[in-house]
């Protein structure tokens, strides 16, 4: 779960787990990669080998990388994990859910060996609260758990405080929380730029960094979080739509059918939107789904850029990131299914990319090693190894992990709506927040032919479009590491 970068300059190789490492070298080039970029509007991140810096790349997750004396290079895959999978066919349910817990609990235990204090991430949900019960169990010191919560309930995150400390009164653990407001997020922002190396647009950086920070002051060294479980059963309540449209996308729907849908979502004013979008990759014979994190659809991303990167760009979109991952899930999955594929797609791009760079990024800035049980080899070896069917018994979302740990954590934990840790960006925006991005981002606009200035502003200030966090993110970064 740790980066990689390199850069080949001056008949000389560099490689380091920061940019910043690499920025060090006076002869290193400053330069912004604008393909990087257009994909960055996408995915809010940087799809590998490349990253923001043009001449700066990063080795994807699973590969090697040879370099010869006369500098070329040769970057090969030596992991995939449609390479180790044993199909579950012939096992009844019970049977594979009762193989998760014990190849889970192993995990667990695994990332508990160490000669410095563990404790555990604690959000209240089924996958940390999975950990903490697991962590705890056989142990004969209580589990240490660190929670972060706001200043306040917002109409778009709620607190998940209560969840956690019933869950810590249950393991007996010594829990500890924090509460954030707005003037933590703006006193963290230029700390947030300069871990992140490139701009990782999550807002969820920042509780991150807090929840971190907070574990190190009760003296943990390492903490275990619960990345990974969602992307490994299907945890995301919007991955049924997707799964859904992914089945009607093989629908035998003639194209000028599919075209007159597009030109009338044009007409009622939606040709922007993710519904068009996803239409217009159902024609061309694309999945719908590209991921778990998209930011803007193809049409408003071209709108935000700058004319001349509009003009330079007309014939992109990121499909072109994704599509040797798609290669690979047709030629090796032993099954094709909408959501096989949505699971592969985000262990290989927005984990590795987005999440597990979030998490290391940030816990790393408060001297807090992050382990992951659920992204244990051997255990993603078997969820893949799960058939469709399983894991998506009776329409429910996350129903085989859920079958697993009845009984290790609370029915209370389990059965409760599905809430992702989240920001209140949104209202936060209405106050100094948004003049901070408005002003920021004009800023930005003005001295550079990056993106179009009206069209962002827009965004900012008529809407007050939560996404101008990764515009914000973006400006932030550009000033510090390249005007």
């Amino acid at each position: 779960v740790k980066p990689l970068y390199y850069s080949l300059h001056h008949g000389r190789l560099v490689f380091a787990s920061e940019i910043k490492a690499l920025l060090q070298d006076p002869e290193q080039p400053r330069a912004l990669h604008e393909e990087s970029l257009f994909h960055y509007l996408s995915f809010l991140t940087t799809p590998a080998p490349q990253t923001l810096f043009d001449g700066i790349k990063k080795l994807p997750g699973g590969t090697w990388l040879r370099v010869r004396a006369d500098g070329t290079m040769e970057e090969r895959r030596y992991w995939d994990v449609w390479d180790h999978t044993s199909p579950l066919l012939g096992e009844t349910d019970e049977a594979i859910a009762a193989r998760v817990l014990e190849k889970l609990r192993e995990s667990v235990a695994l990332r508990k060996v160490s000669d410095v204090p563990v404790g555990v991430f604690l959000s209240g949900g089924v996958d940390s609260s999975t950990n903490a019960a697991l962590f705890s169990q056989g142990d004969t010191q209580r589990v240490r758990t660190f929670t972060i919560g706001y200043d306040g309930d917002y109409p778009s995150y709620r607190n998940e405080l209560s969840h956690a400390r019933f869950m810590a009164e249950q393991v007996g653990a010594d829990h500890h929380e924090r509460l954030l407001s707005l003037d933590d997020l703006i006193a963290f922002l230029p700390r947030m730029v300069a871990l992140q190396d490139e701009p990782i647009a999550d807002p969820v950086c920042v509780p991150v960094f807090y929840v971190s920070q907070l574990a190190r002051q009760h003296g943990v060294i390492v903490c275990q979080v619960g990345e990974g479980a969602d992307e490994l059963f299907w945890g995301y309540p919007s991955w049924k739509t997707s799964k859904m449209l992914e089945e009607w996308n093989q629908w035998p729907v003639p194209s000028l059918l599919k075209r007159l849908g597009l030109h009338g979502l044009q007409w009622c004013g939606y040709g922007e939107s993710i519904h068009y979008e996803r239409l217009r990759r159902g024609i061309l014979h694309q999945p719908v789904f590209w991921g778990g994190a998209e930011a803007f659809p193809e049409a408003l991303k071209q709108r935000l850029l700058s004319p001349r990167l509009q003009r330079q760009f007309r014939h992109l979109t990121s499909w072109d990131a994704i599509r040797p991952i798609h290669e690979r899930f047709q030629a090796k999955a032993w099954e094709q299914g909408p959501l096989q594929w949505m699971s592969y797609l985000d262990l290989n791009f927005r984990l590795p990319e987005l999440l597990l760079m979030r998490v290391d990024k940030m816990s790393m800035g408060a001297s807090l090693e992050a382990r992951v049980p659920f992204l244990d080899h051997e255990f993603v070896q078997l969820a893949m190894s799960v058939p469709e069917a399983v894991k998506t018994r009776g329409g429910v979302v996350k129903t085989l992990l859920k079958q697993a740990v009845r009984g290790v954590i609370p029915d209370a934990i389990i059965d409760r709506p599905k809430q992702g840790f989240g920001v209140p960006v949104q209202e936060w925006m209405q106050g100094r927040l948004g003049t901070l991005m408005q002003d920021t981002l004009a800023d930005f606009c003005d001295r550079t032919d990056i993106l179009d200035k009206a069209a962002v502003l827009d965004l900012v200030r008529r809407q007050r479009d939560p996404r101008s966090w990764y515009l914000f993110n973006l400006a932030l970064w550009w000033k510090a590491y390249l005007a």
